[in-house]
């Protein structure tokens, strides 16, 4: 049985200390870097920012993308994870990282999709895009048109792997939108999360495959992201990571050398970890003090809680000023089922809208008979 190792990115068992100026303060290890960005996961709030519209080349965080796509694909039923994919000669003759693809072999979308998450896969990316749109160049407009719909207006993309090809470029206020969104996919961690694993192909070969974002092993709580080099992109990085409920999104784009993109991404998680907190202002199932109407029911109202928690992101201990209204629908007709949509929480920060979150109905409230009518005549009539 023949084996290869693919190991990505040099491993990086501790993060490079931060640099200091000549009177001994450190400096901020994204001066490094061409640029970053630093954003909350649920709410979008920018914590830091540094060139982060500068149309740069992201290598392969354009991956991101990709990924994206084929969750997406998934979700709709337009791809099965367990499917059989053929490789194309195209897709096996990609250079660059790669998982050693054979042209003419058939291998699960679930694990080229993993290999795509975990090593950044070219070979893999193309099979995937093939089989999705026809083609690569097919595939290529669908990432352009989905950037678009992100609010993505500075990405360009022109290949699915982000090897070097004019013209072609994002920044990284873009990317961390592209992230967002690519985490919204619960299905993505069970890939995204892998730090050492065999990949089989059909013929016997077996590649290891090791995870190139390394604050996976390294950085408490970071599960996903995606890196990225090339000598004209520099070394890249978006990283999620999440703590006590909080998830955070930071990308780093063009560090000078590997080392710093992962100690540039370390100390922007943690000076927001330090200093910021998500709020819970309503508590997932918490019942709202509001009630929803009910027509012909046996009761007229219906109490509702929060389908998931309403959080404020800000800094710990701030004094915020904020307000929930309760959005409730017209009144419903009886039966009406525990769980189910009764409207909306939206919750205001300096009386702008901030986030919002679906009430439900919380307890089931059946419809009325002969005696339940009876029974409310003759109350009114006493």
């Amino acid at each position: 049985m023949k084996k290869t190792i693919v190991l990505g990115a040099a491993l990086v068992c501790a993060l490079l200390p931060l640099p200091r100026t000549a009177a001994g303060a450190e400096e901020s290890a994204a001066v490094y870097c061409k640029s970053a960005y630093l954003c909350d996961f649920q709410s979008g709030t920018e914590v830091f920012e540094q060139n982060a519209e500068a149309h740069l080349p992201i290598a392969s965080m354009c991956k991101i993308m990709t990924l994206l796509l084929s969750f997406e694909a998934e979700e709709r039923g337009e791809l099965d994870l367990s499917e059989q994919i053929t490789v194309s000669e195209r897709a096996a003759g990609m250079g660059g990282s790669q998982v050693f693809l054979q042209e003419n072999l058939s291998y699960t979308a679930g694990d080229l999709i993993k290999s795509i998450a975990v090593c950044s896969a070219n070979d893999s990316c193309v099979a995937v895009a093939e089989r999705l749109c026809g083609s690569e160049e097919a595939f290529v407009e669908r990432m352009n048109e989905r950037a678009k719909q992100l609010g993505a207006e500075n990405t360009l993309f022109s290949n699915c792997t982000g090897l070097p090809k004019e013209p072609q470029y994002s920044c990284a206020k873009d990317v961390s939108l592209m992230l967002r969104a690519l985490l919204e996919h619960e299905k993505y961690f069970a890939y995204s999360r892998v730090w050492l694993e065999d990949f089989s192909h059909p013929d016997g070969r077996v590649t290891t495959i090791t995870n190139t974002n390394k604050l996976i092993r390294f950085y408490e709580g970071c599960d996903g992201g995606k890196t990225g080099f090339t000598q004209q992109a520099g070394y890249c990085l978006a990283a999620t990571a999440q703590r006590g409920g909080m998830r955070l999104v930071s990308v780093v784009i063009g560090a000078d050398t590997s080392e710093h993109r992962f100690a540039a991404t370390k100390q922007l998680l943690d000076r927001t970890f330090n200093t910021y907190e998500n709020r819970v202002l309503l508590k997932e199932g918490e019942q709202a003090g509001a009630e929803l109407d009910v027509r012909g029911g046996k009761k007229k109202r219906c109490p509702v809680r929060a389908e998931r928690d309403l959080t404020l992101f800000c800094k710990k201990g701030a004094d915020e000023k904020t307000e929930i209204r309760f959005c409730l629908d017209e009144a419903h007709k009886a039966p009406v089922r525990a769980g189910e949509r009764a409207g909306e929480a939206v919750l205001y920060r300096d009386g702008r809208e901030y986030a919002r979150c679906a009430l439900l109905a919380a307890e089931d409230v059946e419809k009325s008979n002969w005696a339940d009518a009876f029974r409310d005549a003759a109350r009114n009539w006493n």
